[in-house]
């Protein structure tokens, strides 16, 4: 997987490498978080209790991220290992480095989860059950299109159709933050955009591998704070740019 090490500092992480195991799967979750101070703790102290080893990415954070989640790895040595970028890169160089340290730390299996709150910790198991039974290498947590606001219903139709049109991979939710990869493939990912054009990125890489992919239907929480976060107009723009530089590259 490509991705750029500058910018970024380790936090002294546990060795230790009793992991958590289903069967002997080991499973990782990847948490990218950027200004999460009012989520990223209660988030944290809840999924520990299910005893899942957990990759928080600090993405330059302005605010007391990086602070909480150093608080709650104090805690808890051996579930959780924390990665800071100095400065702000985005949500897909924030996901590249989780995984790499995942790696590092002997992951298996690699589930992706927001900071923000917006996840069911109950759709973890979802994810990871067709990994483990090996029914995919690639799962996407798909959110319905009903339980979606508006705003967001149409931001997503239109980067479902864009992915469609420029990878010819068609997905429910191409802008899903809950996922899980197999750690076999993660090398394979040629990921270029720091932004959130890297989760466009992941599903062409499922398609140019030949990746069995699996979609689950799972449940977001939706407030005030996740809404205002995510693929929005702007966004999207930059996503369709990208896209069409990647044909001609």
């Amino acid at each position: 997987m490509s991705s750029s090490k500058n910018n970024i500092e380790i936090a002294n992480n546990s060795k230790n490498n009793n992991l958590l195991s289903t069967g002997d799967k080991s499973v990782f979750l990847v948490i990218p978080a950027y200004n999460e101070e009012n989520a990223l703790g209660n988030l944290l102290e809840n999924l520990v209790r299910f005893d899942y080893k957990i990759v928080v990415v600090d993405d330059g954070s302005k605010d007391e991220t990086y602070l909480i989640a150093k608080s709650i790895k104090e805690k808890f040595q051996n579930n959780i290992f924390l990665c800071k970028h100095l400065i702000n890169r985005g949500v897909g160089a924030a996901t590249k480095t989780g995984m790499e340290d995942a790696l590092i730390h002997g992951a298996k299996y690699i589930i992706t989860f927001d900071a923000d709150g917006q996840h069911a910790i109950e759709d973890i198991e979802k994810v990871t059950k067709a990994l483990i039974e090996n029914r995919a290498d690639v799962v996407i947590g798909s959110r319905p299109f009903k339980d979606m606001p508006f705003s967001k219903r149409v931001a997503n139709m239109i980067m479902n159709f864009i992915t469609l049109l420029f990878y010819k991979v068609a997905v429910k939710d191409s802008q899903s933050g809950l996922r899980g990869y197999d750690a076999l493939v993660i090398p394979k990912l040629n990921i270029h955009s720091d932004g959130y054009g890297a989760l466009s990125e992941f599903t062409r890489e499922i398609k140019k591998n030949n990746l069995k992919l699996e979609e689950v239907e799972i449940t977001t929480i939706y407030t005030p704070e996740t809404q205002a976060k995510g693929t929005n107009a702007i966004v999207g723009f930059k996503i369709f740019v990208k896209m069409v530089r990647d044909i001609f590259r």
